[in-house]
C-alpha cells in the first residue's frame, strides 16, 4: 500500500507517480485530491489526483519540487513507500453536459485539467484544451490532454513551441473568432486564472477555477486555505477546491499565498544544507573504500 510503482520525470522540476492506493482508486473522481505525508515525522500535504486505474489499483500523482517536502519526495526512488495517502479529499468537479467547455492549465496545472477535461468529455462534452507553460521544457501532459480534446491549443510565454503567448491571449482570439462558450474551467498560477475570469467575465461565460495551491493540510483544520469568495470566508480543502472563477478575491489570494515565504525559504534551506552535508559524507566514504580496495 502506497507503494511508488511508477516514477517518470516530466520536466527538471515536475515528476510523476503512480502510487499503489486501490481503495482512492476505485473512488476518486476528477478534482479531488489525496494527502501525502512521506515518512512519520512529514509534514502532511495535498496533492490534486491527476488520474487513476481501480483495475491496477493505483493513482497518479504529479508533484512540481518547489519546497522542502516535494523536493524530498523528489529523491524517492520505486518500491519506496509513502507513510500516509489520504482521500479521495475536496468537493468532486461538478460534471454535466453543458455543451462547449474550455479547459486551460498553466505550468503544473496542466495536470490538475487533465482529468476534469476527460470526465467532461466523457459527459458528452464539447472539449476545447488550451495547455501553456512558460517554455517548451515545462510543457507536460500535452498528449495526455490531447487524448481528452476535441480541440487543443497550446502556448509557450517566450514562443519555443506552440502559439507565443499566454493562454489568455489564446482564449481571446477564439472569442473573437466567434466561438461559443458554456463553460470555462481554469487551473494555474494565480495571476494567470484572474486574467481568465477578467476576461471571461466581460463575455459573461460561467468560469471555474481551482485554489488547490494554497492549501496546506487539507482537512480545514488548518485554516491557512482561507480565501474570500462572493464576499464571504470560505476554506479551499473543504469547500472547494473549486470555486466560482468570477467570485473569487484573488488579490486577497495572492497575498495568502505569499505568507509563509519566509519559512518555506528557511526550510528549504536548511533541507539543501542537510543534502548537501549527506552528499559530502557519501563522497568521502565512497574516497575511504576506493582507497582500501587499492
Amino acid at each position: 500500500m502506497n507503494e511508488i510503482v511508477l516514477k517518470k520525470m516530466l520536466s527538471p522540476e515536475i515528476k510523476l507517480y503512480k502510487i499503489r492506493s486501490p481503495l482512492i482508486a476505485k473512488k476518486r473522481k476528477a478534482g479531488q485530491f489525496v494527502v501525502v505525508r512521506l515518512d512519520q515525522k512529514g509534514e502532511r500535504f495535498p496533492l490534486t489526483i491527476a488520474d487513476s486505474d481501480p483495475r491496477e489499483g493505483t493513482i497518479t500523482l504529479v508533484v512540481q519540487e518547489v519546497g522542502m517536502t516535494t523536493k524530498k519526495m523528489g529523491l524517492l526512488k520505486e518500491g519506496d513507500v509513502l507513510w500516509d495517502v489520504v482521500g479521495p479529499l475536496g468537493k468532486p468537479t461538478e460534471t454535466e453536459k453543458f455543451g462547449t467547455v474550455v479547459c486551460i492549465g498553466g505550468g503544473v496545472g496542466n495536470a490538475v485539467v487533465y482529468p476534469i477535461a476527460k470526465a467532461m468529455k466523457a459527459a458528452g462534452n464539447r472539449v476545447i484544451s488550451i495547455i501553456g507553460a512558460r517554455t517548451k521544457g515545462l510543457l507536460i501532459l500535452e498528449e495526455e490532454n490531447r487524448a481528452v480534446s476535441d480541440e487543443i491549443h497550446v502556448t509557450t510565454d517566450d514562443g519555443s513551441y506552440g502559439k507565443h503567448g499566454f493562454v489568455t491571449d489564446e482564449l481571446a482570439g477564439l472569442l473573437k473568432d466567434g466561438l461559443q462558450v458554456d463553460l470555462v474551467v481554469a487551473i494555474g498560477p494565480a495571476i494567470m486564472m484572474k486574467a481568465v475570469c477578467d476576461l471571461t467575465k466581460s463575455h459573461n461565460i460561467r468560469t471555474i477555477v481551482s485554489l488547490n495551491s494554497i492549501m496546506v493540510d487539507g482537512t480545514g483544520m488548518c485554516g491557512a486555505c482561507r480565501v474570500e469568495v462572493g464576499g464571504k470566508t470560505r476554506f479551499a480543502c473543504v469547500d472547494g477546491p473549486e470555486f466560482d472563477g468570477h467570485q473569487v478575491d484573488f488579490d486577497l489570494l495572492v497575498a495568502r499565498l505569499r505568507m509563509y515565504l519566509p519559512e518555506e525559504k528557511r526550510a528549504m534551506e536548511a533541507f539543501e544544507e542537510e543534502v548537501g552535508e549527506r552528499l559530502t559524507k557519501q563522497a568521502a566514504s565512497d574516497s575511504s573504500a576506493g582507497e582500501d580496495h587499492g
